[in-house]
């Protein structure tokens, strides 16, 4: 195996093992080794590589590929490898094995060897727990889908002696919680009627199982405990909470610069495939241009069809040009959806509809049905100056946003580029308006947020004095959403630049 002892001891903060799983299982078909390691990473950059060195009783050192598992936190991540060895006349299984974890990411490489000694992990050993950790959920999921009962599985310590494992639970953010004993893998298995379960208590671990009842909610979210003789310690995902939800709504919001990029052609590429990579579902472009054709326009130069088409799978397209741009290309905005669209729309928001004057403003809507949170108007919108027209176009984007609001929409959303910096006069009429919310600084800025658009603290412009944003998500405040995460994107730091904007990603889930 590959010796960093060094190294190892600088950089184990950057990647650590939580625990390895070494299961062989038989059947009358086949044996079966499989092995399983779950580790801990720095979120420093987006593009990153994370493998595991490993090798078994041949000495053979094979690399295998960590996958993103979830979240912990804002700057860490859980990743995750696997692989099942199948016994054949030919080929044995691995048995015991030794390994070390590696982390790559810009053009820097990390290790967890254990001090240069290596992991190492016994064939059907089970789970082994590293890190001086106590108390591990293992083989948990972020995502709720069809099934009713939830299985956790919680590996303890067995010097602990636990008396009991209880999951702690919520669907409503914690106003109310519900508690949920656990059993031992023994008493789970007998009570299943199988005969062939073990324990995993080689390396002094013991298995606890247990369920929760989904219902129908959107989140649930769920702490461990453990009674011990000496007192009562937890598993809380380090403060974070462990967390299944249904899929939050994840929107992207981007100016692309009307082709006045160099390597244009290869800045689309990216553009769909971050659009891939992030899961988003819903985008929102400005500066979407196509070759004006003596004001025909074409089609198959369109930038938002191009970045649609180059996507894994091409999203529903909603589309309008509103004036020349650069003298040589139709201008306009798009909506690009996963799910379908209906009640589209696109009109001027600006006094002008003259195509040759660039304060003419279009802007359009769709209607997204999105699955376990509902009706959702998407406004797509590329604003003039402040001087130019700003107040008159906002005024007519508010009142037809709010001709199209009813029972049934559970949120508005009014996405794009609105030419007013935060702080300036024309932020200030939106925040005045007290109907709109700015979503970025809701997830980023919550101090700042709630003088801003809570209290109209009187000195609030001040707290925004370096934030150039321009570019924002204005949620209607009686929205059903609230916003969970912003970020940017399209930075140096972050996927590089496609364009003269940045990128503003944002999730969304239902209120609680």
């Amino acid at each position: 195996m590959v010796n960093r002892k060094l190294k190892s001891l600088v950089d184990m903060d950057k990647i650590k093992l939580l625990y390895v799983k070494n299961i062989i299982s038989r059947t009358q078909q086949k044996v079966q080794q499989q092995l399983s390691f779950f580790m801990l990473i720095e979120n420093i950059y987006h593009d990153k590589q994370v493998d595991v060195l490993w090798a078994g009783e041949d000495g053979i050192l094979h690399t295998l590929s960590a996958k993103y598992h979830s979240m912990q936190g804002n700057d860490k991540e859980y990743w995750q490898a696997h692989i099942d060895l199948s016994l054949t006349e030919i080929q044995s299984l691995a048995g015991n094995i030794q390994f070390s974890l590696r982390y790559r990411v810009l053009n820097h490489e990390y290790w967890d060897n254990q001090q240069g000694h290596n992991y190492s992990s016994d064939a059907d050993s089970g789970v082994k727990l590293t890190s001086n950790k106590r108390i591990q959920n293992i083989d948990f999921s972020n995502q709720l889908n069809e099934q009713q009962m939830i299985p956790i599985s919680v590996v303890v310590g067995q010097s602990l002696n636990a008396q009991k494992v209880t999951i702690h639970w919520t669907t409503d953010d914690w106003k109310t919680t519900r508690e949920t004993a656990c059993q031992t893998d023994h008493q789970f298995w007998n009570n299943q009627s199988q005969s062939n379960a073990r324990n995993p208590n080689q390396y002094g671990s013991q298995l606890w199982t247990g369920s929760i009842n989904q219902g129908d909610s959107f989140k649930l979210q769920y702490i461990l405990s453990c009674d011990t003789e000496s007192g009562r310690i937890w598993d809380n995902n380090y403060g974070n909470n462990y967390a299944f939800q249904h899929s939050q709504l994840k929107i992207l919001i981007l100016n692309l610069h009307c082709y006045q990029e160099q390597n244009q052609d290869e800045k689309f590429t990216k553009i769909a495939k971050v659009i891939d990579e992030l899961e988003v579902d819903i985008v929102c472009l400005q500066e979407v241009a196509e070759y004006w054709r003596d004001g025909e326009g074409d089609w198959e130069s369109n930038s938002a069809k191009i970045i649609n088409d180059r996507l894994a799978k091409p999203f529903h397209l909603h589309t309008d040009w509103s004036h020349l741009g650069f003298d040589k290309y139709r201008e306009g905005v798009a909506i690009l959806s996963r799910y379908p669209l209906s009640n589209l729309q696109a009109k001027y928001v600006s006094e002008s509809h003259d195509i040759y004057n660039i304060h003419s403003r279009k802007v359009v809507v769709a209607q997204v049905q999105v699955p376990y949170i509902g009706a959702v108007n998407i406004f797509s919108a590329h604003l003039s100056w402040l001087e130019d027209g700003f107040q008159q176009q906002f005024k007519c984007l508010h009142e037809w946003a709010e001709s199209c609001q009813n029972e049934a929409v559970k949120a508005t959303l009014l996405c794009g580029d609105f030419n007013i910096t935060a702080g300036s006069s024309g932020y200030e009429l939106v925040v005045n308006s007290k109907h709109y919310d700015d979503q970025f600084l809701a997830a980023n800025e919550k101090g700042v947020f709630e003088k801003i658009f809570r209290v109209n603290d009187a000195h609030w412009k001040d707290l925004l004095a370096d934030d150039y944003r321009i570019d924002y998500i204005f949620m209607n405040k009686k929205s059903a959403l609230q916003v969970s995460s912003a970020k940017v994107v399209f930075t140096d730091q972050d996927y590089g630049r496609v364009s003269d904007h940045c990128g503003y990603f944002m999730t969304f889930e239902p209120k609680i």
